[in-house]
């Protein structure tokens, strides 16, 4: 089955910081969209169901949008803040910064 160029991943939030956490994402940084377009990811959404947050974007080079977003300024500063609230952490320098989960079914 050919891909449909979407990545998807989930998080955990730690109890503690789901107010903050949803609240940065019900108003995010102008910089911070900005810089996910120029990386090239689109239609990006977040759910919520408890602690548990689903991610889901689309992109045509996942590798050329994380390189992208691991120099960008306002990205740091915002993961910087974020990541202390995941469960686990993320880095966009790292070689695999999310575990995208597997693609088992689209329809266009």
């Amino acid at each position: 089955m050919a891909g449909s160029g979407k990545f998807a991943w989930t998080w955990t939030i730690k109890e503690e910081c789901l107010e903050e956490y949803v609240s940065m994402h019900l108003a995010p940084w102008p910089e911070i969209m900005e810089e996910h377009s120029k990386a090239g990811i689109r239609d990006y959404s977040i759910f919520q169901n408890g602690a548990q947050f689903f991610y889901c974007f689309q992109c045509d080079d996942l590798d050329k949008a994380f390189a992208y977003l691991a120099e960008s300024e306002a990205c740091n500063r915002w993961n910087a803040i974020t990541s202390k609230m995941v469960i686990g952490s993320f880095d966009f320098r790292e070689a695999v910064p999310i575990t995208p989960m597997r693609e088992v079914f689209f329809l266009a």
